[in-house]
């Protein structure tokens, strides 16, 4: 979705070029409609547009059960950390900031496209009162099956099949978003917190997904 049509042209053209299908969207009033009915692999939302801006479509998106797991990526003029904070909260896995360059554009997208990919490992995984189902990419907690991003999936995933192991976020960063080193160490931050609002009775005093001060994060089994 972008207004710019000087943008939505390179946009179009680059990504045409890298083998995506793209179709583009001047204002946001009709792209939930339009993708519950085709889905797209990918989301790239401008936030500055006229009518729905990004912000409010990527809330819409997350809440529409159809596209909620779909990747999305904000491509926007604000590039203070704030506002990429508030992306990564809402629930964007991707943050480009203009002007970028062609090549970066591509592979970023590339790079949120690998992260959406299935897993290698297949089979459920259980750990406590959580399963994680590897082939469908869902997540039961309790039983009760929760909705996460792709990005969140991969990070509880990741975290799942390392019970116990404590790692810095740079560790979590160069294993599960791997080349998008753009990433902050804030923003694992933003996706632990997001988790446990899903996977935790209390977010704030979490059973599985513990803070270790100093270190980074533990997943653990509740006592």
């Amino acid at each position: 979705m972008e207004d710019d049509p000087d943008i939505s042209f390179l946009v179009r053209h680059h990504l045409d070029g890298a083998g995506f299908a793209v179709k583009i969207f001047s204002t946001g009033s009709s792209v939930i409609e339009e993708s519950e009915h085709q889905r797209p692999g990918l989301f790239v939302l401008d936030i500055m547009v006229p009518g729905k801006d990004g912000l409010e479509l990527c809330r819409q998106i997350r809440k529409t059960p159809s596209l909620s797991a779909t990747p999305i990526i904000f491509l926007t003029a604000k590039s203070g950390e704030a506002d990429r904070i508030l992306g990564f909260e809402l629930g964007a896995d991707d943050y480009i900031s203009k002007p970028f360059s062609p090549r970066e554009l591509v592979a970023r997208v590339k790079a949120v496209m690998r992260r959406f990919e299935r897993p290698l490992s297949q089979g459920p995984l259980r750990v406590g009162g959580i399963e994680i189902d590897r082939t469908a990419m869902t997540v039961k907690v309790d039983g009760e099956a929760i909705t996460t991003t792709a990005t969140e999936f991969r990070l509880l995933e990741y975290f799942a099949r390392h019970v116990g192991r404590v790692f810095s976020r740079d560790q979590l960063l160069d294993s599960v978003w791997r080349d998008t080193s753009y990433v902050t160490p804030r923003s694992v931050d933003v996706y632990v917190r997001r988790i446990r609002e899903k996977i935790e009775r209390d977010s704030e005093n979490p059973r599985y997904l513990k803070t270790v001060r100093g270190a980074g994060y533990r997943f653990e089994l509740p006592k």
